[in-house]
């Protein structure tokens, strides 16, 4: 899959990078050893951190820098792994939706950065493009309904916007019949180092999504 970052993006975020990682998987219900590691982060995270320290975990504070910079207020569209950590942090349960699912947020939350999940069967094109929601472009998030994009990075295949910081888009989504998975790591500013960050993310798709051939790769 190509990634092309556009000029307008690169000028908000000029730190921006992604990670991008492909992968065959199988998904299923959520195991309950990748749920009791869920817990066990999310008991680290109440006794670690307060809620007014959330939105300044670095990676954190660079992913509300860049929609800042791209026009759009990050305290009414909080990106994801800022709205998981806040959540967490309240005392309040995730919802268990699938094993894909579940490890991308366990992902956003450890790493600090907005991690997207894509089924690439669903994509369309070979094709993202990296760029700035514009006013009045439709995009429908996944459990929110229809989501105001403009001025909030937002990545785009070859029909329209598929995933933003905040939420992605209900027509990529994954579920139980997802196969191929594409996961993008959103590092807007460094929190937990790429090699850990990239470690991590292939032990879980390894350990609960039987993940074969992946294929990782930074892009900037």
């Amino acid at each position: 899959m190509e990634i092309v970052i556009s000029d307008k993006l690169k000028s908000a975020a000029p730190d921006y990078f992604m990670v991008l990682v492909e992968a065959d998987v199988t998904n299923s219900v959520t195991s309950d050893s990748l749920w009791q590691e869920i817990e066990d982060y999310s008991a680290y995270l109440r006794e670690n951190l307060e809620l007014s320290q959330v939105n300044k975990r670095p990676g954190i504070v660079a992913t509300r820098n860049a929609y800042k910079a791209c026009g759009k207020d990050p305290n009414r569209y909080r990106p994801s792994s800022e709205a998981l950590c806040r959540r967490i942090v309240r005392g309040m349960e995730l919802y268990k939706i699938d094993t894909l699912v579940d490890l991308v947020n366990l992902l956003s939350m450890k790493s600090g950065y907005s991690v997207s999940g894509f089924d690439r069967d669903k994509i369309a094109g070979d094709t993202l493009t990296i760029g700035v929601g514009e006013e009045g472009e439709p995009f429908e998030g996944i459990g929110r309904g229809p989501l105001n994009i403009a001025g909030m990075p937002v990545y785009r295949d070859a029909v329209g916007g598929i995933g933003t910081p905040t939420s992605d888009n209900e027509r990529t989504k994954i579920d139980l019949n997802t196969t191929h998975a594409v996961i993008c790591i959103h590092i807007y500013g460094l929190d937990m180092p790429v090699e850990e960050v990239i470690s991590l993310t292939e032990r879980l798709l390894t350990q609960y999504a039987a993940a074969r051939n992946i294929t990782v790769r930074a892009v900037k």
